[in-house]
């Protein structure tokens, strides 16, 4: 256990001294103590040494004991107090309340007393270091996960997902509204393979979190390719809102070629709702990223749907009449391999989970047993489970107890009753009504079936 720092504040040297040798004696190598002879210099010596604990005596000369805590809460809220009293009868109750004492010890001090109230502090102190070290590790966690979430969110958005992951859920976590907001594509040259991927990401990623005034979101970097969402406020007008946009992009541009010595073009699509809207706002994104070809330029897709192209310059509009789907076939590969991993991803689950479930399918085995092995939602385990096994998990389950069954039955070594609880039924009438119902005979008639 930790050394914690004590404070007693008593203007008797004989009272301090007193409760030192109890405390030393009765608790030992548990505190670091500290004296104050009045309120004053147990202010001073309370933001010296910032104890843990403070045992302050009511009536002091100067400063009051009461007025001492009550300063002292200013710079130290989180510090235990016990005030320290001659009077049996507790007059400073309310006042002390609102300083946070929740202890007060009578003089002259009994030892068990001492002893207990401070022992009841220290543990109070371990709970709360305890707390703060699980509160940390949590915190961790969470920044760890938070960049993997995000990128789960940016894939529900770019492409049509296997996994159902629920982007309003996804977003809600994360506290990016679905609302309003628009998509950002940072497409990199061919040249980028020779770049280090992840001090690509983490550099784009680390400005689109630190530069962008609204909420976003950033994939990771896909072939050649990242996405930024970014959540358009309520009070942002549209105006505005496009301008903030193209030079926060432009921004982009300009750290790219300044910190990876790359060239980007960023493509902005439209302002749109929901996680549908994104995903259009994402491809038109992309779109608008193939325009000017990695030379440190914006292009917003709106700009792309003038009917004249009046807002394209005369040299480049004819270039934006030509194919382009060339220069988008990166995006399309690097989509359509995403859509394989992700259906791979999921098969590999379902091979799991079926394995899991043949290894002890005689077992009191449940839906969220499995769910809870594959790391999957038991609803959505349920439903994904059906659509690419073609049976529901309990029929699965059945099937496989219905034929070791047939096939214990035909051994002709155990009873109906022992087969029936060696595939995992507990009630031999209700077995007999689901053999009766997978087979269409009953287990009596199936084993004379059989001679």
């Amino acid at each position: 256990m930790r050394m914690y720092r004590l404070l007693i504040a008593d203007d008797e040297a004989l009272e301090r001294e007193g409760l030192e040798w109890i405390i030393r004696r009765m608790m030992p190598d548990t505190f670091q103590i500290i004296h104050a002879e009045n309120g004053r210099t147990a202010i001073e010596r309370a933001e010296e040494h910032r104890p843990h604990i403070i045992l302050m005596d009511v009536n002091m000369p100067g400063i009051q004991g009461l007025e001492a805590l009550r300063e002292i809460r200013t710079f130290l809220p989180d510090a235990k107090s016990v005030l320290v009293t001659a009077y049996d009868t507790f007059a400073y109750a309310k006042e002390a309340l609102t300083l946070g004492v929740k202890e007060y010890i009578v003089k002259p001090a009994r030892r068990e007393q001492v002893v207990q109230t401070l022992q009841l502090l220290v543990d109070e102190l371990e709970r709360e270091k305890h707390r703060r070290a699980e509160d940390l590790k949590l915190r961790d966690k969470v920044s760890q996960l938070q960049p993997l979430v995000e990128n789960e969110l940016a894939l529900l958005f770019m492409v049509d997902q296997v996994l159902d992951a629920g982007a309003e859920q996804l977003s809600e976590w994360l506290g990016f509204p679905l609302d309003h907001g628009c998509a950002l594509v940072v497409a990199f040259p061919e040249r980028v393979y020779t770049l280090d991927k992840k001090t690509m990401y983490d550099v784009i990623r680390s400005f689109a979190k630190h530069h962008s005034s609204s909420p976003c979101i950033v994939s990771s970097l896909i072939d050649r390719h990242m996405a930024i969402f970014v959540r358009k406020a309520p009070e942002d007008k549209e105006p505005a809102w496009n301008e903030k946009i193209g030079q926060y992009g432009q921004k982009l541009c300009d750290l790219a070629e300044r910190q990876l010595d790359c060239p980007v073009s960023i493509g902005v699509g439209s302002t749109r709702q929901g996680a549908d809207g994104l995903r259009k706002s994402y491809f038109e994104a992309v779109f608008a990223s193939t325009y000017f070809e990695y030379n440190g330029r914006v292009c917003h897709f709106e700009q792309l749907k003038q009917p004249d192209g009046s807002r394209l310059p005369d040299t480049e509009r004819q270039a934006s009449q030509g194919d382009d789907i060339a220069s988008r076939s990166y995006v399309i590969s690097a989509l359509q391999r995403i859509r394989e991993e992700r259906e791979q991803q999921t098969l590999t689950v379902l091979d799991r989970a079926q394995s899991y479930i043949r290894d002890r399918y005689t077992e009191d085995l449940s839906l969220e047993e499995v769910a809870d092995f594959v790391h999957l939602n038991p609803h959505y385990f349920s439903k994904v489970f059906k659509q690419q096994v073609g049976a529901t998990f309990i029929d699965f389950l059945t099937g496989l107890r219905i034929e070791k069954a047939k096939e214990l039955i035909l051994s002709g070594e155990r009873s109906l009753k022992e087969v029936c609880f060696e595939v995992g039924y507990k009630d031999p009438n209700y077995f007999s009504r689901v053999f009766k119902k997978v087979t269409g005979v009953t287990p009596t008639e199936y084993r004379g079936q059989a001679k």
